[in-house]
């Protein structure tokens, strides 16, 4: 599952609204809405922040190696 998909799923299974998630994890509107976008620049310690309201973080995935571009 992607990360944007994962936000927004855990957003809706607790209910909230993104200026909700914003507000409780201390992050801007603006910030919400990139991350469940998608937006590929995002700053991981905001990331953290969101996650952490769901008993989450950022970890090293690895990758399947046909997908490798070395």
């Amino acid at each position: 599952m992607k990360l944007q998909e994962y936000v927004k799923q855990m957003r809706k299974q607790y209910r909230l609204t993104q200026v909700d998630l914003s507000e409780k994890s201390g992050v801007g509107l603006r910030f919400v809405r990139e991350l469940e976008q998608g937006k590929r620049s995002l700053r991981m310690d905001k990331v953290n922040q969101v996650l952490s309201l769901f008993g989450s973080e950022l970890a090293p995935v690895r990758m399947d190696k046909s997908t490798l571009e070395v």
